[in-house]
């Protein structure tokens, strides 16, 4: 039987939201020396506390006149 994770098993790898993956001074790097492989990595573990939602677009402002027939 296929293991589900909470978030999903859909998750595309990256290590800004890696568990191994640490910032000093303005450069990311991964603490187990690990290096993307076809944009894959064999150690990502996803940390959701990493993970910084998108910002949504604001909706533009409408008038009465634009809902008049």
């Amino acid at each position: 039987m296929k293991k589900f994770k909470f978030f999903g098993n859909n998750i595309e790898v990256s290590c800004d939201y890696c568990t191994h993956s640490q910032i000093n001074n303005g450069t990311q790097f991964c603490t187990i020396s690990k290096v993307l492989k076809n944009g894959k990595c064999r150690k990502f573990e996803y940390n959701p506390i990493m993970r910084e939602p998108k910002r949504q677009i604001a909706l533009p402002k409408f008038k009465e006149e634009d809902f008049a027939i």
